[in-house]
């Protein structure tokens, strides 16, 4: 078991400003924090195969708990983050929510990464009536829970919107994109969004070439990478997590096979900007450091910290983008409404937000939507120059890019 316990400097009031605005705190109603802390108990996976976003949703926690307690924390008292290891375990995150609840007594809790784990952590909070913030749940039509809050605005039908919008972006370029070669991973919340895609593809004529899954985990992508080439559609799209982009784009290098034009849904963003295979790699995304999103004071705050932390830390990757800004913008939520309501009740909670929603660095997040969802707030990003940039829709795009498709 980790327990990530901020210490609590004592800041200037220029920072106390600043800091109680990034933990949605009202300005002048918390200046330090005294009495018994306020634990919030939450799992990430620290191990197993999801361990590399642990890694950056376990940074992010730790850069908002120290902010917040800066600012006052939760109700005047400092935040004491109760943090276990679920091994990238569905079942044992399930195990550990029961446990954080009903053993370690926690006063709220947050909620791991990816849908799997957070659908077993949203079945416990269910159980006891306890609020959930969460920050990566892909398939909003799963979660029925009334208490749930995502901190991740893919609205509530991601597998149309979220493709929709993909779609539009690489057709705004005016090439003829008449085919596409479908690739994804079982794991739900990308087999989930590579489904949808089908139909969207199908709706603006766009055949498809082959339709081709694997398992979760799997590591020889050769004979993926032979059917991709043979297919030789006009785009990839990839049902990605994590290293799955770079190991496809590497099994497709040996035989000398290079795709026209090719997205990710949720690669590992360092591994992919930089390699040279993933030269205009599409993706998608809810947060950059990058105009217009870092125009936020709290957001270009959390890069800062996130850059130092990260490097620090020896990650090899240290721009933060969609997890770290759904991870942060999960903290924005559950704190703002506890110091608004001055309350750890999870009724009063849970009221707050379905009324007011929250304003965090990803934007302004609803949850007066079907399953708590809102805004569908996804943007198409690519790499250029070996950098990522937002290239759709036209109102987000990085300063100077356009999306470029072959």
């Amino acid at each position: 078991m980790t327990i990530s316990r901020a210490k609590i400097p004592q800041p200037s009031r220029r920072e106390i400003l600043a800091l109680a605005l990034a933990a949605g705190a009202a300005p002048a109603a918390f200046a330090q924090t005294s009495g018994a802390p306020v634990r919030v108990g939450g799992t990430l996976s620290l191990t197993g195969p999801l361990a590399a976003t642990g890694a950056i949703h376990k940074i992010v926690g730790e850069i908002f708990i120290q902010q917040a307690n800066k600012a006052g924390g939760m109700l005047g008292r400092p935040i004491e983050w109760v943090l276990l290891d679920d091994q990238s375990k569905p079942d044992l995150a399930r195990t550990l929510y029961e446990r954080l609840i009903t053993v370690d007594k926690t006063d709220l809790i947050i909620g791991p990464y990816a849908t799997a784990n957070i659908l077993s952590a949203m079945s416990v909070a269910q159980r006891y009536n306890k609020i959930l913030v969460h920050s990566t749940f892909g398939i909003p039509k799963l979660a029925a829970y009334e208490r749930h809050f995502p901190g991740w605005p893919l609205g509530p039908n991601p597998e149309v919107t979220v493709n929709a919008m993909a779609i539009d972006g690489i057709l705004s370029a005016g090439k003829p994109v008449k085919t596409v070669t479908i690739v994804t991973s079982k794991f739900p919340s990308v087999n989930f969004l590579a489904a949808g895609a089908r139909e969207e593809f199908k709706k603006r004529g766009i055949a498809e070439a082959a339709f081709i899954e694997f398992e979760f985990g799997a590591r020889d992508f050769g004979p993926i990478a032979a059917r991709v080439r043979e297919a030789n559609a006009d785009l990839l799209y990839m049902g990605a997590i994590g290293l799955e982009a770079n190991q496809l784009l590497e099994a497709m290098e040996k035989i000398n096979y290079t795709p026209k034009n090719h997205l990710y849904l949720y690669p590992a963003p360092g591994p992919l900007s930089l390699s040279p295979l993933g030269k205009d790699a599409l993706s998608l995304t809810i947060y950059e450091d990058l105009p217009p999103f870092n125009a936020n004071p709290q957001a270009a705050e959390m890069a800062k910290l996130y850059r130092e932390a990260g490097a620090k830390a020896g990650m090899p990757f240290v721009d933060p983008e969609t997890q770290a800004g759904a991870g942060y913008a999960s903290w924005q939520i559950l704190t703002g409404a506890v110091n608004a309501t001055k309350s750890l009740d999870d009724e009063a909670l849970t009221a707050h937000l379905k009324k007011n929603g929250a304003d965090t660095i990803v934007g302004k997040v609803r949850f007066d939507g079907p399953g708590n969802y809102g805004d569908d707030l996804m943007r198409l990003k690519q790499v250029q120059d070996g950098k990522w940039a937002v290239v759709w829709p036209k109102a987000v795009q990085t300063p100077g890019k356009t999306i470029v498709i072959k």
